[in-house]
C-alpha cells in the first residue's frame, strides 16, 4: 500500500464497527497534481480511506489472521463534497455481513458532520499462502508489519467487546 490513509482509529467494536480519521495535510504529495491551485483529495483516495478503515476492522477483529484484506467491490458510492487540506475526514464503516473471507460494510466519510462520501464495500481477506504455500513467510512479514503499525493507530483506544455479527 503506497498511502496510509488512516491516521488514527477513534472507536472500534470488533466484528461490527470502526471509526477512524484521516487528517488531510497540504504536504500530501498527490495534492500537487490534484488540482494545481485548488488542491482536493481525489475521490478514489476518499474511497480508499473508507476501505482502509474497514480493512483495519477486519484485521483487528480477526487478530491479523489474514495478511491481505482487499476491496472486492464498491457499490452506490456517492461523493457529496470536497476534502481540502486542513480538514479531517471522519470515516465510519459498519458491518452488514460478516462471512470471512468476505465482509460487507456500509461506509461513510464526513467533515464537520457533513457527508462527503458514502457507499457499500465488499472486502475479501486471505493469506497469500492459500494460493501459493511458498508465500507463507511473506504472509508472516505482512502480518508483523501491520501489527507493528496498529499501536500507533490505536493509541488510547479500547476495543469494545461486542457479539460477533452473524453472516
Amino acid at each position: 500500500m503506497r498511502y496510509h490513509l488512516i491516521d488514527r482509529i477513534l472507536e472500534i467494536e470488533p466484528h461490527r464497527r470502526i471509526v477512524a480519521v484521516k487528517s488531510l495535510s497540504a504536504a500530501e504529495e498527490y495534492l500537487a497534481d490534484h488540482f494545481p491551485g485548488f488542491p482536493i483529495m481525489p475521490g478514489v483516495l476518499m474511497l480508499e480511506a473508507m476501505t482502509q478503515a474497514a480493512a483495519w476492522l477486519v484485521r483487528l477483529s480477526e487478530d491479523f489472521a489474514q495478511s491481505v484484506v482487499l476491496l472486492k467491490s464498491a457499490q452506490g458510492v456517492r461523493f457529496a463534497s470536497f476534502v481540502e487540506p486542513g480538514k479531517q475526514l471522519l470515516l465510519e464503516a459498519t458491518v452488514t455481513r460478516w462471512a470471512v473471507p468476505e465482509v460487507e460494510f456500509r461506509a461513510k466519510g464526513s467533515i464537520e458532520g457533513r457527508s462527503v462520501v458514502s457507499g457499500r464495500l465488499l472486502l475479501v481477506a486471505f493469506n497469500l499462502s492459500e494460493r501459493d504455500p511458498a508465500l507463507r513467510r511473506v504472509d508472516e512479514k505482512v502480518r508483523a508489519s501491520l501489527r507493528s503499525l496498529s499501536p500507533t493507530l490505536l493509541r488510547g483506544v479500547k476495543m469494545t467487546a461486542s457479539p460477533r455479527t452473524s453472516g
